[in-house]
């Protein structure tokens, strides 16, 4: 039993929905900036008369919303948030599923060490969230490639595609290291989707209030910002290197909590 490809085709529909749900997404976003920009008036007019609070909640920051890239920019924040929700729910779910489904004493009776089939999922989580990743970055270069009057915007594109993978990859382990350290399977995808939307949720009241900007090394969502990475001089290493230690922690907890846990079998 190859347990790689037994994760990867059981994931296989959940992947699909996913990458439509983000085609939908961009092509529906770069639709609505058609719209606005041929309405005669500047997007950047338009949007400057929102409260404070409307433009944090829409991801508008400083971008330039009369280029493609700038519009692009502000969409970017709900596929991001899109990507790290569907990676939440992978890591969480490619862990529990088998005491969730009653299938654990099937996987533990092979002759395989918990580490290999740990590390099978891991690989596969790896897989599912690098082709999410490609299909986004390809789906956004072709469409909003389509809209951009000349502008080059892949380099940009590619720049956030790499934050976001980071992004994705941190989300993807918290999700695993909840579902191994969690007594009830059933819970641990609503743990982790929990934590997503409390960091996501302090990045808000971080923009929206001023006073606590120290506290956005608590939330990854103020690690990739688009408004940083296109026009603030790209990846902060700070950023970069506090990523990789929560990663390298991350998958630890993974590894340690699931080789000492009893499964539910």
């Amino acid at each position: 039993m190859n347990i790689f490809i037994v994760e990867m085709k059981a994931h296989r529909k959940g992947l699909i929905i996913w990458a439509f749900g983000i085609l939908f997404m961009i092509a529906a976003g770069m639709g609505k900036y058609v719209a606005l920009s041929s309405s005669g008036q500047s997007m950047n007019e338009l949007f400057v008369q929102l409260p404070k609070s409307m433009k944090i909640i829409f991801g508008i920051g400083t971008l330039d919303l009369s280029k493609a890239s700038g519009y692009y920019g502000m969409l970017f924040l709900y596929l991001l948030l899109m990507a790290t929700v569907h990676a939440v729910m992978l890591g969480s779910d490619i862990i529990s599923k088998e005491e969730r489904d009653r299938t654990a004493e099937f996987l533990l009776a092979r002759p395989i060490s918990r580490n290999k089939i740990i590390t099978a999922k891991l690989w596969a989580g790896f897989m599912n969230i690098l082709m999410f990743n490609i299909i986004t970055l390809v789906s956004s270069i072709i469409i909003v490639g389509k809209y951009s009057k000349g502008e080059v915007v892949s380099s940009d594109i590619l720049v956030l595609m790499g934050g976001m993978f980071i992004l994705q990859l941190m989300f993807m382990l918290i999700g695993t290291a909840i579902a191994a350290t969690c007594r009830n399977p059933k819970n641990s995808t609503s743990i982790s989707t929990a934590v997503l939307l409390i960091t996501y949720i302090l990045s808000m009241a971080i923009d929206l209030s001023g006073n606590i900007e120290n506290l956005k090394y608590l939330t990854p969502f103020k690690y990739f910002e688009a408004k940083n990475l296109m026009f603030g001089g790209g990846f902060d290493p700070v950023f970069i290197i506090l990523s990789v230690v929560i990663i390298v922690i991350l998958l630890g907890i993974t590894y340690r909590s699931y080789k000492k846990r009893d499964l539910n079998i």
